[in-house]
């Protein structure tokens, strides 16, 4: 009998991209967050050079590897770690999905993440028969819990939790005796002037976690900051118990990180010259996409950091949809991501420069031609 996993929403989408594809000029589509820049040089030549990968690789990462992990936490974070507390990942999404599961969580317990939450960490809950509670209150969270799941900065909405928050939700886990994970893959963008030149707070901060990073983890991904989204480069850093664990499991599984990948990964965490370039490029998009927003009579919430826009006209967020695809525009639903996005949608900034420009010229069209307004009647260009 096949489980019974929450459905897969992106198949709703498809009548609103073939509408959205007949706008003259064609799709501008920003409802997925995969990166359209180039990897960068210094990144592909290591990956390049390590090619001769003609051995099994090792589970739990090279030397290397893992030391440059504990080193980027130190030098970003201000987090002191050893090789014994990261762990290198085929991508975050596989460790999301597949934690319940190797820490024995099931039928009875319960796995609590976000209210606005992309939706592996209910398919993490599902895949094990656990239930699943997005719920953003830890004093609501309640005595099953045995994982929660925190997103600093947010995906859909770039919320980012202050240290206070996130010393609360660990004090709450360990009270419950729950692990916690702060899935933190958006921590370079931060827009906000405190971000400028740092990351978003972690978990693993020591004014969070104190002298221990006991039952807490923190995962992160190489694809947003060095447009590496196709190379499936990501991390978990923490709990070294909890890490050995799951690396035993990893090991009998043979979730193994290609070699060239690895090496590949060692150059872009000792690299921040190109996170700045690509952060720099986002930010453009960004400031040219929120102003072109709001002009059009939309307001822009939370998104303090991260990849997207969290943008509501006070209305049904299908409505939006259908309103932004009419310009030839596709953005994904708020509903996609829990009842707590029902009058939102979520506007990627993953788009070339020349379709966020062309994005930013509809929107102004529609402010002029006075459609700009939750029910006004559309004015839309087609292709002949």
């Amino acid at each position: 009998m096949a489980l019974d996993l929450p459905d897969f929403p992106w198949d709703q989408l498809v009548p609103f991209k073939q509408r959205a594809a007949e706008y003259e000029g064609g799709i501008v589509d920003l409802s997925v967050g995969s990166p359209v820049d180039p990897t960068p040089e210094v990144v592909r030549r290591a990956l390049a050079d390590a090619t001769d990968a003609h051995a099994y690789p090792q589970v739990a990462g090279t030397p290397a590897l893992r030391q440059a992990i504990a080193d980027w936490y130190g030098r970003r974070h201000g987090v002191t770690l050893t090789e014994a507390h990261t762990l290198p990942t085929i991508g975050s999404k596989e460790f999301i999905a597949g934690l319940a599961l190797w820490l024995g969580i099931g039928t009875g317990d319960t796995v609590v993440f976000p209210a606005a939450a992309y939706p592996t960490y209910e398919l993490g809950a599902a895949l094990v028969g656990a239930d699943a509670l997005a719920s953003d209150d830890p004093a609501a969270w309640p005595s099953t819990t045995k994982l929660v799941w925190l997103n600093s900065p947010g995906n859909p909405d770039g919320r980012v939790l202050s240290i206070d928050d996130l010393r609360v939700a660990v004090a709450r886990a360990r009270e419950l005796g729950a692990v916690i994970v702060g899935d933190e893959c958006y921590a370079e963008l931060g827009w906000d002037p405190e971000y400028a030149t740092t990351p978003t707070p972690t978990i693993l901060d020591p004014r969070v976690v104190g002298d221990s990073v006991d039952g807490v983890l923190s995962v992160y991904s190489l694809s947003k900051q060095s447009n590496l989204a196709g190379y499936r480069a990501a991390f978990v850093a923490g709990d070294a118990e909890i890490l050995a664990d799951v690396l035993a499991v990893r090991k009998h599984a043979g979730l193994m990180p290609p070699l060239p990948v690895q090496e590949a990964m060692v150059v872009a965490l000792a690299d921040q010259t190109h996170v700045q370039q690509q952060k720099a490029r986002y930010r453009a998009r960004r400031n040219m996409l929120r102003r072109a927003l709001e002009g059009a009579g939309f307001r822009i919430d939370h998104s303090e950091a991260g990849l997207y826009l969290w943008a509501t006209r006070g209305e049904p967020a299908l409505d939006t949809v259908s309103w932004l695809a009419d310009r030839g525009i596709l953005v994904a639903p708020g509903t996609f991501y829990g009842v707590a996005g029902g009058e939102h949608v979520r506007v990627a900034l993953t788009a070339t420069d020349e379709r966020i420009a062309a994005a930013a010229q509809r929107l102004a069209s529609s402010r002029r031609l006075g459609t700009a307004q939750p029910g006004a009647q559309s004015v839309v260009p087609t292709k002949s």
